[in-house]
């Protein structure tokens, strides 16, 4: 599986009747927690000097990003919802309105936009949330490479579903990473392509794969988020809930699902009962 930087379509081909995309923070990879405790919500505190108020900006941060329905949001609008409580709550962010409009207007939530746009407008806030990025990033690759690991049930699962339908990840996290932590754990031998934050958002690449002829209803998207489930919704395909803290559970049954999917015995009563199960667990 090869794919061009510029283009991380490049080399995709519908191989099968069926396609599944699947999440990787926190849905297939059990990195999601380590991530924001140690890296994401750190950086912002050091980034933004806001040491005097680091625990309740920290816990607000993991609230909005691990724990409430914006579980999963994306990195950089997580930041300006966190960021506009600071300047509300506890000290001015300047330049904070050019960073909202940029998260609001923006077709691609990467480091490469993010970059042009803060050359483009010379913001101080677009430079210091670049340079939060990037220094985030640096932080993932020093993670110790154990704790970047699967959730019990997706190296049995994912050959599983390969036997039925081609398979995306689709993920708001940085490329580089998503990579190697699915080469890392051997999972790339069953996926078909993998589309990252530099390829747009979620529900973006939804759109572009339905592009290679598979129906709507011929399409799954696996994830733990409601931004997964927005994407899906979107763009009329079915969604499959991984459950937080129940992950095992919602893998083990995963295969089955699809297996129903490719019979065409997956239907609506199937959803709603998965997205209840979804909104009730995420709740509580």
């Amino acid at each position: 599986m090869e794919q061009m930087e510029m283009n991380p379509f490049s080399g995709f081909e519908r191989k099968k009747d069926y396609l599944v995309c699947i999440d990787s923070d926190g849905c297939a990879m059990d990195t999601m927690d380590i991530k924001h405790h140690r890296c994401f919500g750190p950086c912002m505190v050091e980034e933004w000097g806001l040491e005097n108020w680091r625990d309740p900006v920290l816990f607000r941060w993991n609230q909005v990003n691990l724990y409430s329905m914006t579980r999963g949001i994306n990195r950089f609008k997580a930041l300006a919802l966190v960021l506009a409580g600071v300047d509300r709550d506890y000290r001015k962010i300047e330049g904070l309105e050019a960073l909202n409009h940029w998260v609001e207007e923006s077709d691609e939530l990467s480091n490469g936009a993010l970059e042009r746009a803060a050359i483009r407008e010379e913001s101080p806030c677009l430079k210091k949330a670049l340079h939060w990025s990037q220094a985030v990033n640096r932080e993932i690759e020093q993670l110790p490479e154990e704790s970047k690991r699967v959730f019990p049930g997706v190296k049995e699962g994912i050959p599983l579903i390969h036997q039925y339908a081609d398979i995306a990840v689709v993920s708001s996290a940085n490329q580089d990473a998503v990579v190697k932590e699915w080469g890392g754990n051997g999972l790339l031998r069953d996926v078909d392509v993998v589309l990252a934050q530099n390829a747009g958002s979620k529900a973006s690449c939804i759109r572009e794969l339905l592009k290679y002829g598979y129906p709507a209803d011929h399409v799954m998207m696996v994830g733990d988020a409601p931004g997964d489930r927005s994407a899906a919704e979107a763009n009329g395909v079915w969604f499959y809930p991984i459950l937080v803290a129940r992950e095992y559970e919602s893998w083990r049954e995963l295969p089955g699902a699809v297996r129903r999917l490719a019979g065409n015995a997956f239907g609506r009563d199937d959803q709603k009962q998965l997205l209840e199960e979804f909104v009730n667990n995420l709740q509580g």
